[in-house]
């Protein structure tokens, strides 16, 4: 009878030992889960990107853009150390900063880094979502304008390189306008298209086949915050105005000869933290074929 007892004990300890090296076991994995999330959050990172096109001038193979998107006003030490270096070692030609930078005036962090940028090279800016949502985008944009940024509104500039010359375009968020999103994106697009290689500047990827449709030789998006949790090989789960895997959430997509590249972004305005969908800044080198 007592070696009964004795073989049973042994047996129940066994199985409770078995059962809290699981226990510790999930509890080390949810930790690491949890730190890798935290550190993916914050662990900014150049994405480097060539768009080729027969139509770009020669004088221009070789023309590094920078984008900034998505920087939603990042308060992150952290992160805005990293990006002010970051943007240092690209030697950009120009910098794209692709809405919903700021939203208020109070924007410290945007100003430290638009002081920076300026400096390093000509800096153009469009408006996002988040800037349609505020009252108070006649300060920001005068913020902006101020500090050296050039602002497009459904504009275009031309930049000029070595004797040839490309256009800039740059449209605003249609959540300024009352109107429906296709007509008054169409009626964006009708201005700003033209016969010459054009770059747009539009917040919106969801908006690529009208893009096509018009010509746009490359276009520089964000908004998808890059579909916020990203799953192997599926991409991102999901994106305002796109809804559950999104089509176009992060990377570069063509069709005729217009390239879309979509910023995964900087910054988080929404509850749920990025997984697997590190912040970035984009880096792309023209190539003429």
């Amino acid at each position: 009878m007592t070696q009964t007892v004795r073989l049973c004990r042994e047996v129940y300890d066994a199985k409770n030992k078995r059962r809290c090296i699981k226990i510790v076991v999930l509890i080390i994995l949810l930790i690491g889960v949890i730190l890798w999330a935290f550190w993916g959050n914050s662990a900014l990172m150049v994405h480097p990107m060539t768009c080729a096109s027969e139509r770009l001038p020669k004088s221009f193979d070789g023309f590094r853009i920078v984008q900034v998107s998505d920087f939603h006003n990042t308060k992150s030490g952290r992160i805005n150390k990293k990006l002010v270096e970051m943007l240092k070692d690209c030697s950009p030609d120009v910098i794209v900063i692709t809405g919903d930078f700021v939203e208020t005036p109070e924007m410290d962090a945007a100003r430290s880094l638009m002081k920076v940028m300026v400096q390093l090279a000509p800096t153009y800016y469009v408006t996002g979502n988040h800037e349609a949502r505020t009252r108070e985008y006649p300060a920001v944009r005068s913020a902006l304008e101020a500090g050296g940024v050039v602002v497009l509104e459904n504009q275009k500039v031309m930049l000029e390189r070595g004797g040839e010359r490309i256009f800039l375009a740059g449209m605003m968020d249609p959540n300024f306008s009352r109107g429906r999103t296709e007509e008054v994106v169409r009626n964006a697009l009708e201005k700003l298209s033209g016969e010459e290689y054009t770059i747009l500047l539009s917040h919106r990827p969801e908006l690529f086949e009208l893009y096509t449709e018009y010509n746009m030789d490359l276009v520089f998006s964000g908004h998808a915050h890059g579909g916020q949790i990203r799953l192997p090989l599926i991409g991102g789960v999901f994106a305002p105005n796109q809804g559950l895997f999104p089509r176009y959430d992060a990377g570069q997509y063509t069709k005729n000869h217009t390239t879309m590249v979509v910023s995964r972004g900087i910054g988080n305005r929404v509850l749920v933290p990025r997984i697997h969908n590190r912040p970035e800044i984009v880096l792309v080198e023209l190539k003429s074929k």
